[in-house]
């Protein structure tokens, strides 16, 4: 089976990642046993091939669906994702792997100012 996590893309997640509690903080539950680039790989697999999460091959040594589940919604609610879309972005601009005349923008992500003027500004 490939390397689903490079030792490189490794290099990049792993100090993105949250601090884990000190064991004397811990409360409840299991302590975490499996190394996180284990249940990052397992993440990946899930969403690379579109498995079911409890179809997750125990043998792949990535924990059950539902801990690497529960971890992907624990990165997503720290953050990481969008830290990591940044630090892939920025690397590719600066190889210039990104070709921006091609880029455009949607304006409903742009916010509307409440009580602004409505009429278009033409420059």
């Amino acid at each position: 089976m490939e390397k689903l996590i490079s030792d490189d893309l490794w290099e990049k997640i792993e100090p993105l990642l949250p601090e884990k509690p000190p064991e004397a903080i811990h409360k409840g539950g299991r302590p975490k046993v499996l190394s996180d680039k284990a249940v990052l790989t397992g993440i990946v697999f899930v969403l690379k091939t579109g498995i079911p999460w409890e179809s997750l091959p125990q043998e792949m040594g990535c924990g059950s669906g539902m801990t690497c589940w529960r971890r992907l919604r624990d990165l997503h609610t720290a953050g990481v994702w969008e830290k990591l879309l940044k630090i892939l972005q920025q690397e590719l601009y600066e190889a210039g792997k990104i070709d921006l005349s091609r880029v455009s923008i949607d304006a409903s992500h742009v916010p509307a100012k409440k009580g602004a003027n409505q009429q278009a500004q033409v420059l």
